[in-house]
């Protein structure tokens, strides 16, 4: 059995893979058909024009999905470990709303482009990656409030530099922005594709679109911690019947046909 197909360690598997593939082929895309410059462009601008807009967006609805069933399963895992710790069975509900609120606002940046509608794109951006940074946060609080009974020291330590990378990357992005966007290198940059290295205010992208790749492989790097985890876990289905049709049937008229079924009446 290889290592992935051991109990449900596909799901961050199948997570970060699918993600990463979302941003590379649809930049790929975008630098064949020359809709944006080769030098790190921002993602989202990777996914503005058709048709590298058509795959983005329904690439990183199917990476939503695959980000819900990750955070449930691992809400699930840590609840059934910790069935009496209230502290901690407290913060990973918490964990896991922010967790649903991060994988909704993928879905707004999927469907919502930056060129087209700048400020809901934004929103989207903040409930994923802003939101997103506080489930890492979390989930590393977990970590440590179960060691090491649960967790090795090891696991702890790797997501809380994960966590520090994402938090640097944040402020690397947002602080580079907020100069990029201030007025002082034009206006209606939000629409800009193409840059020129003589521009103004072409330091300032870099930084924001490198900044910007760096906080979404962090953000896809922290679920790659859940891989060892999730090898010990399994979900499974339990059928419980509460009739024997599958539509509604008058409770008399089914008393009567089972008693005449058992007289040999039928």
């Amino acid at each position: 059995m290889w290592w992935f197909q051991q109990g449900l360690s596909f799901l961050p598997v199948a997570l970060v893979v699918w993600s990463a593939a979302s941003f590379v082929f649809s930049y790929i895309t975008a630098i064949i058909l020359h809709h944006v410059d080769p030098l790190v462009p921002y993602i989202s601008d990777t996914g503005t024009i058709p048709p590298e807009r058509c795959l983005f967006g329904i690439m990183l609805n199917i990476s939503a999905f695959l980000g819900m069933a990750t955070m449930y399963v691992r809400y699930k895992q840590v609840y059934a470990l910790n069935p009496e710790k209230s502290k901690i069975i407290k913060l990973n509900k918490i964990g896991l709303t922010l967790g649903l609120m991060s994988c909704f606002g993928l879905c707004i940046i999927a469907n919502f482009q930056k060129c087209i509608l700048y400020y809901i794109h934004v929103v989207g951006a903040c409930l994923t990656f802003g939101v997103g940074a506080i489930y890492m946060l979390v989930q590393t609080v977990l970590s440590y409030l179960m060691q090491p009974e649960v967790h090795s020291k090891d696991i702890f330590w790797i997501r809380l530099t994960m966590l520090l990378w994402c938090c640097s990357s944040i402020m690397s992005m947002f602080i580079s922005s907020v100069v990029l966007y201030s007025g002082l290198y034009g206006t209606n940059l939000v629409q800009k594709l193409h840059w020129d290295l003589q521009e103004k205010g072409y330091t300032a992208h870099i930084i924001s679109t490198v900044s910007e790749w760096s906080l979404a492989f962090s953000f896809l790097s922290f679920f790659l911690t859940y891989i060892r985890d999730f090898q010990k876990i399994s979900l499974r289905a339990v059928v419980s019947l509460h009739g024997q049709t599958l539509y509604n049937t008058p409770q008399s008229f089914m008393t009567d046909e089972q008693a005449l079924l058992i007289a040999g009446s039928i």
